[in-house]
C-alpha cells in the first residue's frame, strides 16, 4: 500500500511540474510591465467629443504617449487640440510638479470659453488652462460644496450673489436666513418670515420663472455634520503631523431637509405648500420652472431609494402632485435616472426597470399614466444620448439587443417616441462608444473588443454611412513585445441558467503542462459591472483592474481572472437585485461555478489554491470572501476596503443596503465576521483615504485582533484611496500584493529587496 502511494505520488508531481522559481528580476519586470508595453501602440483612439458640428476631438497613441487630435469635419483635416508642451509646463508650475508633453496626467479635457481655455480632472480636483498665456489654476466647482451631495457643508459660505429675474427687473437674494427681492436700484424686501439658522432658505437653490414674475427655492432643514478625522502622520511641509477632516455623512445619518417654496415676487407672496408628496426626502433635484410659468417641478428621492416621484408645483396655488411615481420593492438605481419633459411637460420621458429590464417609457404628464412603453424586450438600456423633440426620436445606447453577442457589448440606436422606428447606428460585434454631433447627423463610432483594438469612425446618422476613417490602430510592436489578450470564458450560474460572464489571464510563458495556482480580481459593486469589454488593457494606473494589472501578476506564475457575478449592473432587474441588503452575497455562488467551469475545462487550472484581491468595495468583497467561503478562497489582498459598512459614505450604502440601518449591514460586515476567518489576509490601506474612512480597516484589524486570527496589515502614509494603484513603474503596495499571493499561494519565498546595494534616500528633510 505504501509503495503504491509512492508510486501514485510520483507520477502526480510528474504531471504537475513545479513552476519556476521567481526571481527579483521577475519581480521587476512584471512591476514594471504597464510602463514598458503602455507605449508602443499607435493611433489606438480614446473616445472622441464635439465642440460644435464640424469639430471633434479625441486621444489616441503615438510614440512616446498620448496626442490630443482635433479633427475639422469640413475639411477632414487633423491638428493639436492644444499646445501640450505648454500645457505641461502651465500645469507643472501650478501643481509643483513635472510633467512629459506626451504623458499629460489626464485622459479626457472639455473645452470651455468658446474654445479659449480647457477643463480636466487631475490629481482628484478639477483644473483649468487657458489657450492664450497656458495658465492653469485648480478649477472647483462653484457654490457651497456637500457631503455626498445630500448634507451642506455650513463652514463654507454659500453663493449668495443677487440672482437676476429674466426679463432683468428684478433681483432676489437671502437675508438672514430668509428671501429678499427689489427691483434693480431698488430697496430689499423680505418676502418670507419662516427662515431660520436651523431651517434656512438656500439662495443656491434660487430660480426664477421665465415670466419673471415668480420665484422658488428650497428651505433647509439641516442635516448631522459628521466630521471623519485623519492624522497625517507625515505632511510635506513640517516635521510634525497634521489633522485632517473631512465632512461624510454615514448611513442613518440625518440628511439635510428640502422644502420647495413658491413666491409670487412682486406681491410679496409666499405660497403654502404641503409636503405629503414628499415627506422623507434623500435627495431633491434642482428646481426647474416650466416654459409657461405655471409650474415648478423637481425629482424627489425617498430615503430608501424605494420610491421616486416627478412633482410639479402648481404656480398659482402652491399645491403639488405627482407627474410620474416609480416604486420598487428592493431598489431604484438612482445611478440609471433619467427624465426629460417633452411640449412644456404635457410628457415626460423616463428610465424604469418596472418590467424587470431597463427601459425608456412615455409617460402623460397631466394624468400621470404611461402612454407608450417605448422600448421593450429582455435587454437594457445604458443610456440616453440625445432627445430629439422636434422629430419626437431618440438616441440611446443598449446593450444584450444582439442575439449571439456577448450582453454586455453597447450598441447604439434611434426610436421614436412611439416605440416603431428601431434603428441600430453600430453592427460590428463589439463595444461601441459613441459621440453624436449637437445637431445628431453625425457621430463618431469608436469600438473595440478585448482582443479587438478599437477603430475610430465618423458616420452619418441618416444611413450610417461612412464618413471618414478617423483612426485604424497599429498594435504591431505591443504584440511584438508578447502581448496577448485574455480568454472570454461563460459559464452557467447559481440558478443553471444565467450566462456568468469572465475573462482568464494566463502568463505569457503558459505551459499547459503544469498547473498553476489562480487569483481572482474582484469588484462586486452593485452600481455597474466591471469584467473588460473593449480593448485597452492598461487602466487608467498602474495595477489597476485592467487587464495589464492581471497581466503583471499571471506572469508570476499564476492564472488570473475577472468574473461578473449576480448582484452586479447591465444585465436584468433580478440580476441586479442578488444584491439587495445582500452585500455580503459579492456574487460568489456564480463565481465559484464559473471557477469549477473553467477548471472541468483547463486541467492546469488549480482550483485547490484559489487567491483573490480588490480594492475598495472588492476590498470588502475579499475579506468576505475569506470568512464565508474559506473552503474555497485561500488568501486574500484587500486594498483600501469597506469592511462595514456603516463606516462608509451614505450614498452608494444606503442605496444597495436600504435605510434604515439594519441587520443586512451586519451581515455584510468584515468586523462583525471576522471571527470566521481561515485563510491568509493582507489589508493595504492608505492614511489619507478621502473616499472610505479608513478607520474601517483599523477596525477591522482590532476584530481580528479580539478574535486571536493572523494576517498581515500595511498602512501607507500620506496614500489615498488609490493606495498600491498609483502611477510610479513601481508601487510598493502592488509589491506586497505580489510577495504575499507567492509567499502564501505558490509557497515561494519573495525576492530579499532589503539585499540589495544600498541606496540614497529619496528625499532627506
Amino acid at each position: 500500500m505504501r509503495t503504491g502511494g509512492l508510486i501514485v505520488l510520483a507520477l502526480t508531481l510528474q504531471a504537475t511540474p513545479v513552476l519556476a522559481q521567481v526571481t527579483a528580476q521577475d519581480m521587476t519586470r512584471s512591476l514594471r510591465l504597464r510602463e514598458t508595453q503602455m507605449y508602443l501602440t499607435r493611433d489606438v483612439a480614446d473616445p472622441a467629443g464635439w465642440s460644435g458640428d464640424d469639430k471633434l476631438f479625441y486621444r489616441k497613441t503615438v510614440e512616446g504617449g498620448f496626442a490630443f487630435v482635433t479633427y475639422d469635419v469640413k475639411t477632414g483635416a487633423k491638428t493639436p487640440s492644444f499646445d501640450q508642451a505648454r500645457i505641461a509646463a502651465g500645469l507643472g508650475k501650478a501643481a509643483n510638479t513635472t510633467f512629459d508633453p506626451l504623458r499629460l496626467p489626464f485622459e479626457t479635457f472639455t473645452f470651455a470659453d468658446k474654445g479659449a481655455a480647457i477643463r480636466f480632472a487631475f490629481n482628484e480636483a478639477g483644473w483649468r488652462c487657458t489657450l492664450t498665456d497656458y495658465s492653469c489654476a485648480e478649477a472647483p466647482r462653484p457654490g457651497r460644496p456637500s457631503g455626498f451631495g445630500v448634507v451642506r457643508d455650513l463652514s463654507v459660505p454659500a453663493d449668495n450673489h443677487p440672482r437676476r429675474s429674466p426679463d432683468g427687473q428684478w433681483e432676489a437674494r437671502v437675508e438672514n436666513f430668509n428671501i429678499a427681492v427689489r427691483p434693480v436700484g431698488g430697496a430689499w424686501k423680505r418676502i418670507s418670515t419662516d427662515g431660520s439658522e436651523a431651517n434656512f432658505y438656500d439662495p443656491e437653490s434660487i430660480v426664477w420663472s421665465p415670466d419673471s414674475a415668480k420665484l422658488a427655492a428650497y428651505r433647509v432643514r439641516p442635516g448631522f455634520r459628521r466630521i471623519v478625522y485623519r492624522v497625517e502622520a507625515r505632511p510635506a511641509d513640517q516635521v510634525q503631523p497634521k489633522l485632517q477632516t473631512q465632512l461624510y455623512p454615514k448611513p442613518g445619518d440625518a440628511v439635510d431637509i428640502e422644502r420647495p417654496v413658491v413666491f409670487l415676487a412682486a406681491e410679496g407672496k409666499q405660497l403654502p405648500t404641503p409636503d405629503d408628496l414628499f415627506a422623507n426626502p434623500y435627495d431633491l433635484s434642482k428646481l426647474e420652472w416650466r416654459k409657461d410659468s405655471a409650474t415648478v417641478s423637481f425629482i424627489y428621492e425617498q430615503r430608501g431609494h424605494q420610491l421616486a416621484r416627478v412633482i410639479e408645483i402648481d404656480a398659482r396655488t402652491g399645491q403639488p402632485r405627482a407627474v410620474v411615481t416609480e416604486t420598487a420593492k428592493t431598489f431604484i438605481n438612482e445611478g440609471r435616472r433619467f427624465r426629460q419633459d417633452i411640449d412644456n411637460g404635457r410628457e415626460v420621458l423616463w428610465m424604469s426597470e418596472r418590467d424587470g429590464w431597463n427601459h425608456l417609457y412615455l409617460f402623460d404628464g397631466k394624468t400621470g399614466a404611461v402612454k407608450t412603453q417605448i422600448t421593450k424586450g429582455p435587454w437594457v438600456v445604458r443610456q440616453v444620448l440625445k432627445v430629439d423633440e422636434a422629430k419626437r426620436q431618440i438616441y440611446f445606447a443598449a446593450s444584450g439587443m444582439v442575439a449571439g453577442q456577448d450582453p454586455y457589448f453597447q450598441h447604439v440606436y434611434r426610436i421614436g417616441f412611439d416605440g416603431k422606428g428601431l434603428t441600430a447606428l453600430t453592427s460590428a460585434d463589439a463595444y461601441h462608444d459613441v459621440a453624436l454631433s449637437p445637431d445628431a447627423s453625425l457621430y463618431v463610432d469608436t469600438y473595440s473588443r478585448v482582443d479587438l483594438p478599437p477603430v475610430s469612425e465618423l458616420r452619418r446618422t441618416s444611413d450610417g454611412g461612412l464618413v471618414a476613417m478617423l483612426e485604424k490602430p497599429d498594435i504591431s510592436q505591443l504584440v511584438a513585445a508578447g502581448f496577448k489578450p485574455p480568454e472570454p470564458f461563460v459559464a452557467k450560474g447559481r440558478d443553471g441558467k444565467t450566462d456568468i460572464h469572465g475573462l482568464i489571464v494566463r502568463p505569457r510563458n503558459f505551459d499547459p503542462t503544469k498547473r498553476y495556482p489562480v487569483i481572482e480580481n474582484i469588484y462586486a459593486g452593485p452600481h455597474s459591472s466591471f469584467v473588460p469589454k473593449t480593448w485597452w488593457p492598461f487602466g487608467y494606473h498602474a495595477g489597476g483592474d485592467k487587464v495589464v494589472g492581471m497581466q503583471s501578476l499571471a506572469d508570476l506564475g499564476f492564472i488570473v481572472v475577472q468574473i461578473d457575478g449576480m448582484g452586479t449592473l447591465n444585465r436584468s432587474k433580478a440580476f441586479h437585485d442578488v444584491a439587495w441588503k445582500n452585500l455580503a452575497d459579492s456574487g460568489f455562488p456564480d463565481r465559484i461555478l464559473w471557477h469549477k467551469a473553467v477548471a472541468a475545462k483547463y486541467p492546469g487550472y488549480d482550483i485547490s489554491r484559489v487567491g483573490i484581491y480588490g480594492g475598495s468595495a472588492g476590498g470588502q468583497s475579499t475579506a468576505l470572501a475569506l470568512l464565508y467561503h474559506p473552503e474555497f478562497y485561500k488568501v486574500g489582498v484587500a486594498f483600501a476596503g469597506c469592511f462595514d459598512n456603516r463606516m462608509d459614505k451614505i450614498s452608494w450604502n444606503e442605496q444597495w443596503l436600504g435605510w434604515p440601518v439594519d441587520q443586512s449591514y451586519s451581515d455584510a460586515s468584515a468586523i462583525d465576521n471576522a471571527w470566521r476567518l481561515q485563510g491568509k489576509l493582507l489589508m493595504i490601506v492608505g492614511e489619507q483615504d478621502k473616499n472610505v474612512d479608513p478607520a474601517s480597516t483599523l477596525q477591522f484589524a482590532d476584530a481580528l485582533i479580539k478574535a486571536d486570527k493572523e494576517f498581515d496589515l500595511l498602512v501607507v502614509p500620506g496614500e489615498g484611496h488609490s493606495v498600491g494603484r498609483s502611477t510610479g513603474p513601481i508601487d510598493y503596495g502592488q509589491r506586497k500584493e505580489f510577495e504575499f499571493f507567492l509567499r502564501h499561494l505558490a509557497g515561494q519565498e519573495p525576492p530579499n529587496w532589503n539585499a540589495r546595494a544600498m541606496v540614497t534616500p529619496v528625499a532627506a528633510r
